[in-house]
């Protein structure tokens, strides 16, 4: 009877031992998810701030202005533009 009693005692600690220690790592977990969490609140205000970015600078006005101030480029003109149809794997120049 005693020997129940002492095997059911060390059962029961190592059972609460064992309840204690899962909610340890449940509850370390939990705080690495929540931390997770705001890198990628923070990862998806930093994506939109881009993509604003990237919208602003790719202005076509913005890169016309540019391309004739910083690179000395000039828009063509009419008899220098040609198009180039692709029919069938075949190009052909429009003039």
């Amino acid at each position: 009877m005693l020997r129940m009693n002492l095997l059911l005692l060390v059962f029961a600690i190592i059972c609460a031992l064992s309840v204690v220690t899962s909610q340890h790592k449940a509850r370390k977990y939990f705080v690495e998810l929540q931390g997770e969490k705001d890198k990628a609140q923070q990862m998806e205000v930093e994506w939109g701030q881009l993509q604003l970015e990237q919208s602003t600078l790719a202005l076509p006005g913005r890169v016309e202005k540019i391309a004739s101030r910083q690179l000395q480029m000039l828009m063509p003109q009419g008899k220098q533009v040609q198009f180039v149809r692709i029919e069938d794997g075949k190009s052909k120049v429009i003039p």
